[in-house]
């Protein structure tokens, strides 16, 4: 049985998790050690108080003599109070490792989330972020290390007060230990029972977590159309996933402290039964017999409780397993090896026969094939969904193209490198993110390093320099979370500016006005037409009149390309679908 338990513990407790961790253990190994070591002493002290009562029952209860016992006292504060000193050590120690550990991993972690594809984000609510890349890795760390020092310190109490057991009668510890191995079995199910429990758990509170950042973000759409009771309905029913959840993992694992309960009292009570007899055959002294009542429950109480622990230590080690999952987990866009550094846009652009879907067979993109001079102004309309988004997309790689090939200067994209490719791009989205912090400092994210002087020049081309001049901070101006406090013409003028700073060869300009009143579209445009100087640009456009000076109008239905020429060209078309959709904006 013993050798079945050892192999279910090691089973539990799977050595790839610690090879896992021990990167991160590394950098802290020797207070990590420290806090381990320092368990030793306090878990074998427990053994000195059991057995100091085999000669005070003998000498002082039984002999009547206290002479010879007077030092017991004393070397039991001694021993308490070192504990005491050594067990606060420890818990300092395996804090400090441990929040180490939990800040290095979430660092990890949080990279790979930057470097995530967008399909990911597509795909995954800002709640499942939260719990998977920061909740996670608390559960995993915090709960795993709290409990180490529990264990350690019990495991080394253990054997200091087996060896107790053993000292006072082998008859009586023999009967201990195998009732202690039947205590300890129930804990070897835990692990199967909240495997499946735990994957609820982690979307049940990314869920909940969803609600929370929801709320915040669409508070304003929350209070226009008085979705209070909606969002409240929401919340409840995510809070009666969680509430089950956890009834489940109780219904599963709620016996086992209260089995294990109920098989230590059974062996504390075979062994007074023993030991009664034992005793009254003078095969064990009195002291013996309390020395080893009081080692067995020493022993015996922390068993009882410690089912509720182990479960603890279960669902971190499962955390674990998550976080490294996530580390391990590849992006699908990401360079290939020897990949090519893109210094320079010489020639141009080509989509060749290009395919793309999101959902597979579902295609998005049937056969594009387009060619794009460096320094042509090319603007994509059609229908709603028509895949004029999707086309620009593929440029910086924000997805990868099924067939086909997307090249700069006669390359592959996909052969060079990520951040050499993405440097020459700059792109204003019709709803660009603006950071918590200040204008200077949004501003700045287009160059980092960029001078006074050149910030004060990508201000004046982006139309802000009015604007800055009637704030009391001017650049220095908080703007609130997502940029909450300004307008949408200035949060796009800001974009903008960003995108100056960025001085890219290649602009995207996603729709940058068709959020914007007239008076702020025609600021905003000039701006747009100023950083459009010199640059091959790509424009997504529903407004046909801010097109009409492009070198190329491609029209974009279903997936294909359908027309493409100048404005006049195809006015001029028979049956132009250009000439269609103009005529319906001009009505």
């Amino acid at each position: 049985m013993f050798q079945k338990l050892k192999e279910k513990f090691y089973s539990l407790y799977t050595v790839k998790n610690y090879r896992q961790l021990s990167p991160y253990i590394q950098p802290y190994w020797k207070r990590a050690l420290l806090a381990l070591l320092i368990t030793i002493p306090i878990g074998g002290m427990d053994a000195v108080i059991a057995w100091a009562l085999k000669p005070y029952m003998d000498v002082v209860m039984v002999e009547k003599n206290t002479s010879s016992t007077t030092y017991l006292p004393i070397l039991i504060i001694f021993f308490s109070l070192l504990q005491s000193i050594l067990n606060y050590l420890a818990t300092y120690l395996n804090t400090w490792v441990g929040r180490k550990i939990t800040n290095d991993l979430k660092a990890d972690l949080y990279k790979k989330l930057l470097h995530n594809d967008t399909h990911f984000f597509d795909t995954t609510t800002s709640g499942d972020v939260q719990f998977r890349y920061n909740n996670d890795v608390e559960m995993a760390c915090s709960g795993l290390l709290a409990n180490v020092k529990l264990f350690t310190t019990r495991v080394f109490s253990s054997i200091s007060l087996i060896f107790v057991l053993f000292y006072n009668s082998w008859q009586l510890a023999l009967v201990a230990v195998v009732m202690l191995g039947g205590a300890l079995y129930p804990l070897t199910t835990v692990r199967k029972k909240l495997k499946d429990l735990m994957n609820q758990n982690v979307f049940a509170g990314g869920a909940i977590a969803t609600s929370y950042n929801e709320t915040f973000s669409g508070n304003r759409v929350i209070s226009s159309y008085n979705l209070y009771d909606y969002a409240y309905n929401r919340f409840k029913n995510d809070l009666h996933m969680l509430f089950r959840i956890g009834i489940k993992m109780i219904q599963r694992t709620g016996l086992i402290s209260p089995l294990m309960h109920f098989i230590v009292s059974l062996g504390i009570a075979l062994v007074i039964w023993l030991g009664s007899y034992l005793i009254v055959n003078h095969e064990i002294s009195s002291g013996n017999f309390v020395s080893f009542i009081a080692a067995l429950i020493m022993l015996y109480n922390p068993i009882k409780s410690i089912g509720n622990n182990f479960n603890a230590v279960q669902m971190s080690l499962m955390a674990i397993e998550r976080v490294f999952n996530l580390l391990k987990k590849e992006p699908s866009i990401k360079n290939k090896p020897n990949a090519k550094k893109l210094t320079k846009v010489k020639e141009g652009i080509e989509y060749k026969d290009v395919c793309f879907e999101y959902v597979k067979n579902k295609p998005i993109l049937k056969h594009i094939n387009l060619k794009v001079k460096v320094g042509e102004t090319i603007a994509f309309v059609g229908n709603s969904g028509g895949g004029k988004t999707t086309t620009v997309n593929l440029l910086p790689r924000f997805y990868d193209i099924k067939s086909g090939s997307l090249m700069i200067d006669g390359i592959d994209i996909r052969d060079y490198d990520l951040d050499s490719l993405r440097d020459k791009i700059a792109i204003v989205f019709q709803d660009n993110f603006l950071f918590a912090g200040t204008i200077r400092e949004n501003i700045l994210l287009g160059n980092q390093h960029a001078t006074q002087k050149e910030i004060d020049q990508a201000i004046n081309s982006a139309c802000l320099t009015d604007f800055i001049k009637t704030l009391d901070k001017g650049l220095d101006t908080e703007i609130g979370e997502r940029g909450v406090l300004l307008s949408g013409g200035q949060k796009q003028r800001i974009a903008i500016a960003r995108a100056f700073l960025k001085n890219a060869p290649i602009v995207i300009l996603d729709e940058a006005t068709s959020a914007l009143d007239n008076k702020s579209e025609g600021i905003v445009q000039q701006a747009i037409e100023n950083l459009m100087a010199d640059r091959t640009v790509f424009i997504i456009a529903h407004r046909l009149s801010t097109v009409k000076n492009a070198d190329k109008i491609i029209v974009i239905n279903n997936g294909e390309i359908v027309e493409e020429g100048k404005h006049e060209e195809l006015l001029a078309k028979e049956n132009s679908a250009y000439a269609a959709l103009y005529r319906t904006q001009i009505k």
